[in-house]
Order: structure tokens, then sequence, then C-alpha cells
């Protein structure tokens, strides 16, 4: 299964004028899941992977607890270079990207939303994460409408344990129905 990928010279956001490189998806092409990040770190900007810094080894080992292996599904971001400062993205930035994200979801029977900035984009919800996370809903992508399971993002795990539980119950619960 392929996608679009932006142009390797490309300058569709003011994003391309720090990258080191641009992060691409990683992991199964065709996995029915899709989990999306709000923008690559330090560390996925130097070697061009998505979510392989902090947050990768967070979300590497809750995912491993509940008996999912990283390489089963597909991983990216809402933007494919890094914001200065690991800022979030902005609105424009990931509209920029959106095509490339679109066709990376479009496919897939779930597409996880990994913290706020990635539920406000494909969601548009802006609220607090405490009422819509893990809660199965249903977004639009090109013209078409895919099960979306809002979560925490890995690092917000560091600072909160109620985070953990719930960002490894959606793990358990990709496991159970896909795996």
């Amino acid at each position: 299964m392929s996608f679009l990928s932006p142009d390797p010279d490309c300058s569709l956001c003011g994003l391309c004028s720090g990258r080191t490189n641009i992060v691409l998806p990683s992991g199964d092409p065709s996995s029915p899941v899709l989990l999306v990040g709000e923008g690559p770190g330090e560390n996925e900007d130097l070697k061009g992977m998505p979510f392989i810094g902090r947050a990768g080894s967070i979300l590497d080992g809750i995912m491993a607890e509940a008996g999912l292996p990283r390489e089963k599904v597909l991983i990216t971001n809402t933007v494919k270079c890094r914001p200065p400062g690991n800022r979030d993205p902005t609105e424009e930035e990931m509209a920029a990207c959106r095509r490339f994200l679109d066709s990376e979801m479009e496919s897939r029977a779930l597409v996880v939303g990994l913290g706020k900035s990635a539920i406000r984009d494909l969601m548009g919800y802006t609220g607090p994460m405490g009422p819509v996370v893990n809660r199965k809903t249903k977004i639009t992508v090109n013209g078409k409408e895919v099960d979306f399971l809002p979560t925490y993002h890995p690092m917000a795990c560091v600072y909160r344990k109620a985070a953990r539980e719930s960002l490894l119950e959606a793990m358990r619960m990709i496991k159970e129905e896909f795996y």
C-alpha cells in the first residue's frame, strides 16, 4: 500500500527551513491501524523516523506491555517536519501536510490520534481530553468515514499516571480488535 510523500525539497510551509529530514511514516504500510502524533522531535528530525525519541520509547514500552508489536502498526505525525523548539504545529503547518496525512489515513480501519494537537487536527476537538479519550468516533478522510480513537500522547504519561493507563488501554483495545 502506498501513500503520498512530500517532495524531498518540500517547502509547503515554513517548517522546511529548520528541518534536517522529512519524517515519513514507519511500520507496516498495510496495517489496518495508523497512529498519528503531532510532529517530529529532535531525534525524529535527525533520523527521519517518527517516535524514536523519548516519546517513542514510552510508546514502545506501552505497546509491548499491551502485546502489540510496533512493527504491526503504521506510525506518522500530522506534520512531516520538526516545529522549532518542539512547539505544537500550527493549523497552517498541519494544513500544508494534510494531503500526505489523508493518503496515509484513507485506507485504515482505525486511526488513533495521540495527543491534543493530533486530536484537534483530525476531529476538530479543542476541549479537555478526558471526555474523548478512548471513545471511538468517526472522522471523514477524502470523503469516507474512518473510525477514530483519540487518546493521550506518550509524553503525557510522564506527568500523569492516569494518562499512561488510558494509553495502555487504547493499545490493548487495538491489539484485541485487530491483532
